[in-house]
């Protein structure tokens, strides 16, 4: 699920788009790289969260699987990508 883009479903954030930069068991890790930055992710539920059928691009991906350093510009753009 890493890479995914998904929909806050519940929350004061309700229909924000975010990029899923890491997991736990029933959390997930999200960033949209201007309130929630790659050093700040926001924590939420799995079953507040609805994912699209959609990932960022593969270079993009492959540095959040391995944990390479993501930049906050990176995510704003695979963002609007989506958006447009």
């Amino acid at each position: 699920m890493v890479g995914q883009f998904v929909i806050s479903k519940a929350g004061h954030d309700k229909g924000t788009l975010y990029v899923t930069v890491a997991e736990e068991e029933d959390f997930v890790y999200l960033s949209e790289g201007r309130l929630r930055s790659m050093e700040y992710p926001k924590r939420k539920r799995r079953r507040h969260i609805q994912p699209m059928n959609r990932t960022v691009e593969e270079a993009l991906c492959r540095k959040l699987h391995n944990g390479e350093k993501v930049y906050d510009e990176e995510i704003r753009y695979a963002i609007r990508q989506v958006k447009v």
